[in-house]
């Protein structure tokens, strides 16, 4: 394997780290907000992704993607907080809606396991968003 394509290979591990914690933070909220506060389903999703959304930003600045210029910056910090919402925020948002509105909304499954499925259809897409565009590396001439 080569050396750039194992620095992939670890970040992708690294950034499924961060996701993991996210998505335990994504579903204790949903789970409080739907189970807890009888809030439906479709605002509790919105609300339970913004958490994570935050909660996975703060970890991939400082561990996925601490190399990056973006890490290190604070404007560039706030920069890369703005295409994180554009891009994993968006993903993720309109991703677990359609998702969970077909699996739970359509098809009566429940939220916290469809809330599950939509955190793993939305993964591989938000990692490559983050590698490219969230905390793109800076190439030398």
């Amino acid at each position: 394997m080569s050396p750039h394509r194992l620095r992939l290979a670890t970040r992708w591990l690294v950034f499924n780290g961060v996701g993991v914690i996210g998505a335990a933070v994504q579903l204790a909220v949903i789970a409080a907000l739907v189970n807890g506060a009888g809030l439906h389903y479709a605002p509790a999703t919105v609300i339970a992704v913004e958490a994570a959304i935050l909660h996975n930003f703060a970890w991939h600045r400082q561990w996925t993607w601490r190399d990056r210029p973006a890490a290190g910056e604070r404007r560039a910090g706030w920069q890369a907080l703005a295409r994180f919402h554009l891009s994993n925020g968006l993903v993720s948002i309109v991703g677990n809606l359609i998702v969970m509105a077909v699996l739970t909304g359509s098809l009566g499954i429940a939220p916290l396991f469809a809330n599950l499925v939509a955190i793993v259809a939305c993964s591989l897409l938000n990692f490559g968003l983050g590698d490219r565009w969230v905390f793109p590396e800076v190439r030398s001439l």
